[in-house]
């Protein structure tokens, strides 16, 4: 039977709630957009507010700020070189992009299945577009918003110290369902991972008995030259127009800084020349790529990005992201400590436990490789904090947090998280949330690797320009607007970090919008708020 509606209210069924339009295609009509056969051209007024605190009371004063944003539409054939390719993120990465490109399915317990890309923000979620006529939302997927290269259409390589090709890799890996795997075989034997460069002080001893497919007998400087001739030789061979380097291999300790060592551009490339024994694999890893004119992002929670080598990033104007993907529980914690204190509720006590039984579980065994973890874990919560000191936190207090990781062989890839979190209430009551994630930790980390290179490769294409700039410009070298998928984001030198999830995912929509004429969603639909909604055409 029909529901029934009180008068002057329009009860609405669920079933309605989900027919929102998407739209794939759309075209921008406003004098602050231009389309070319080349490029996007548009005008954004962007408005900010700055605070004066050397006054009482504060004052508050609006800012704008008029930009240009030119986005190349031409979208280039990308080549993906991953450092640790025969692991299990590298070979469900590649295994996943095959899966879909060729449209294979497999038979599982519960029936036939076919690929996606869910757990891909830029190939799985949508963007708000606006509203009819009628006031309903539209949508659009998020790569939809502008041109964006495809992981179909991906090209990919790299290096790793164990020579297993990747069709075996992958069978080591665990992660994918049989059927799949055996499907996948023929595509995946004949890719086999390049010597990578093994350096036993800065991963666990328990990664040894891998390491047969190592760079020998050159010095640091050497290696570093081995790595970009490895880049020009997979760029030729394959025939792509760009590379963007990823690290998914073992999470390194954290290398010393030191004044004379690493602190400067000049400082980090003599101390290669030297064969200076505190310079990482990643890090030299990084200076390839940049020296090579590739982006480079780290994956892993190490020191890769010691202060010389953000700034050889911002000399050679090469673009550098991290640090460590960010998939399961470090997420979650980001979305509900932003929840709590946004709620006034004050979190007093953060446990987080997790076990895992993969190599990287393995290599975290270790106490060194496992602190480089612990950091970029730990620090999630600190601007959620800050945003609430002297109001929910006295100047300099913070809550307990732990973070602990162990390695449990039986569950291979299939990480267990658990997290305890205790908050004071009203009136000095206790409130205590206890979770527990079963993450499948390779299905969820490698639809991020795929955003990473994606957005990377677009931020390569878009240039901005200010009033006072005669030419369009590159963004930082730094790219924060990667913060989304990273635990420990890293953020242009003095310019501040932010954790909390939904302002992150913002960060990347807005900038989106901005690029073809839009402005930012502020969520306030007055339209829907004010008298102006009863002149709405049927309203009951």
């Amino acid at each position: 039977c029909e529901p029934k509606a009180s008068s002057g209210v329009r009860l609405r069924l669920r079933n309605d709630s989900l027919k929102m339009p998407l739209v794939r295609n759309f075209v921008v009509q406003s004098p602050n957009v231009s389309y070319t056969d080349d490029s996007i051209v548009s005008s954004y007024t962007y408005e900010t507010t700055r605070v004066d605190l050397s006054a009482e009371p504060a004052r508050v004063v609006p800012v704008t700020k008029n930009y240009k944003f030119k986005t190349e539409r031409k979208v280039p054939k990308l080549g993906v070189m991953i450092i640790g390719l025969g692991g299990n993120n590298g070979t469900t990465v590649v295994a996943g992009c095959i899966a879909n490109r060729e449209g294979i399915t497999w038979r599982t317990k519960e029936g036939i299945q076919t690929p996606n890309y869910f757990g891909s923000v830029t190939q799985a979620s949508t963007v708000r577009l606006g509203e009819d006529e009628n006031g309903e939302d539209i949508f659009v997927p998020l790569n939809g918003v502008v041109p964006m290269v495809h992981p179909n259409d991906m090209v990919f390589g790299g290096w790793d110290i164990n020579n297993m090709n990747l069709a075996d890799a992958m069978q080591r890996a665990k992660v994918l369902d049989w059927d799949l795997q055996r499907q996948l075989i023929p595509f995946m034997k004949d890719i086999v991972p390049l010597p990578s460069i093994y350096i036993p002080d800065f991963i666990a001893a328990n990664q040894a008995d891998r390491a047969n497919n190592v760079i020998t007998g050159k010095t640091k400087k050497e290696m570093v030259e081995q790595i970009r001739k490895d880049i020009r030789d997979f760029k030729a061979a394959k025939g792509v127009d760009k590379v963007v380097l990823i690290w998914s291999a073992n999470t390194e300790r954290f290398a010393e800084i030191k004044a004379g060592l690493n602190d400067t551009a000049e400082n980090l490339l003599a101390s290669i020349e030297r064969g200076e024994s505190e310079i990482s694999p990643s890090t030299l890893f990084a200076v390839a790529s940049v020296l090579e004119g590739c982006t480079y992002i780290n994956g892993s929670p190490q020191n890769t990005f010691v202060p010389g080598m953000i700034e050889l990033a911002e000399k050679k104007r090469v673009f550098i992201g991290g640090d460590d993907f960010k998939s399961g529980q470090t997420k979650m914690k980001s979305v509900l400590v932003d929840f709590l204190i946004s709620a006034g509720i004050k979190p007093q006590s953060i446990v987080s436990y997790n076990h895992l039984g993969n190599n990287d579980g393995k290599n975290l065994s270790s106490a060194e490789q496992f602190r480089s973890k612990e950091i970029s874990k730990s620090s999630v919560v600190d601007d959620m904090v800050a945003s609430s000191s002297g109001v929910l936190y006295q100047p300099g207090e913070h809550p307990d947090h732990v973070v602990v990781i162990k390695y449990v062989p039986y569950v291979g890839d299939s990480k267990r998280a658990m997290d305890e979190y205790v908050s004071q209430i009203f009136l000095d009551g206790r409130n205590t949330i206890a979770l527990h994630n079963t993450c499948e930790d390779s299905l969820l980390a490698s639809p991020l690797i795929l955003d990473l290179v994606i957005l990377a490769e677009l931020m390569e294409r878009i240039q901005y320009k200010t009033e006072d700039m005669s030419e369009f410009d590159k963004f930082h070298p730094v790219l924060s607007i990667l913060s989304y998928l990273l635990k420990a984001p890293l953020t242009p030198p003095g310019t501040p970090v932010v954790n909390a999830l939904f302002r992150q995912r913002a960060c990347i929509e807005n900038i989106l919008k901005a690029c073809v004429g839009l402005p930012a969603d502020n969520h306030m639909t007055l339209e829907h708020k004010t008298m102006e909604a009863m002149k709405r055409p049927g309203r009951y």
